[in-house]
């Protein structure tokens, strides 16, 4: 088995959306117990806060000023889909910060793989904007950490969220040293990630349409993306693990299962092996159905361990 470090915070939970929003911390909760029931052997660590200086590798200003200014009371929406609260500062530093920690912790040698388990998300958080219910760009600021701490020249994100990660790869699209890969619901939010753009060339989107099963899936990655990310040879694994193309999942309409996301964790494992010392760290993006997203991770968790629960790859 791999050894696997989880990190996450109680402040997580704090980042209150208000009543009926689909990023809700029902959605941390649920995967936080099954991850635990399923592997109770997993060492679980308090994420940091991320630092000022972190957040500007990838952000502005005025966007940290709106992020961690929120008002005294209630809730802001900063766009109709996306708010901030009393709670949402903590939590938005330390899910940032989750990702920052883990990335040293598989550089030291501390851990193989690492598991983010925090909310809000970020993907869809851009250069100067919160948006699509992110607020930090979760992933990004990882990344970032790990070019400019640790020198690396090649570290690749994987998004296999239902919706695009429009904010990581406007970030990224013109610094050849980070690979965006991404398979995405054509024709949805964010309305970005059309086939055609490549950015510096380190850019691969495959959208598929409404209904893609696990078939459509898994061709797209075995064809397409997995030789791309082999041809990369990445120094290191980041993962957007957005668990809402679930045939379950109210957000959007993909038809997949569980097992497809351990399928896909499966072959990560095995690239990263190869290329990457088997340095992968993974951070929770979306999933909205509460027992697709707990089942979904799961079998991401358990394909990370190389450990057999039912649902990972076999």
């Amino acid at each position: 088995m791999a050894r696997l470090l989880g990190y996450t915070h109680p402040a997580c939970l704090d980042h209150d959306t208000g009543l009926e929003h689909p990023e809700c911390a029902d959605r941390l909760g649920s995967v936080l117990e099954a991850v635990h029931d399923a592997f109770p052997g997993i060492e679980w660590i308090e994420a940091p806060r991320a630092t000022r200086g972190q957040l500007l590798r990838v952000h502005d200003e005025r966007l940290l000023a709106t992020v961690l200014s929120p008002p005294p009371h209630g809730t802001l929406h900063l766009d109709p889909d996306t708010v901030v609260s009393p709670g949402s500062p903590e939590a938005a530093l330390r899910a940032a910060g989750a990702g920052v920690a883990a990335v040293d912790a598989v550089m030291h040698g501390e851990t193989d793989v690492a598991f983010c388990a925090v909310r809000p998300p970020g993907h869809h958080a851009t250069v100067d904007a919160a948006m699509g219910f992110c607020l930090f760009n979760n992933i990004a600021v990882s990344a970032a950490h790990a070019l400019d701490r640790f020198g690396l020249g090649r570290v690749a994100i994987i998004d296999f969220d239902v919706h695009h990660g429009n904010g990581t790869q406007a970030i990224f699209e013109h610094d050849p040293r980070v690979l965006y890969l991404s398979t995405h619901q054509a024709g949805i939010y964010p309305w970005s990630g059309a086939g055609n753009e490549r950015g510096a060339g380190n850019v691969v989107n495959m959208p598929l349409p409404a209904g893609a099963g696990g078939g459509a899936f898994r061709q797209a990655w075995r064809e397409e993306l997995l030789p791309a990310l082999r041809s990369f040879e990445p120094q290191l694994v980041l993962v957007s693990a957005g668990f809402d193309g679930d045939r379950r999942d109210p957000m959007a309409q993909f038809d997949l299962e569980p097992a497809d996301f351990g399928w896909l964790t499966g072959e990560l494992m095995r690239e990263a092996a190869h290329h990457a010392q088997g340095r992968i760290v993974s951070m929770l993006e979306g999933g909205y159905h509460l027992g697709a997203l707990a089942e979904g991770a799961v079998a991401h968790v358990a394909a990370l361990l190389e450990a057999d629960a039912g649902t990972g790859p076999r």
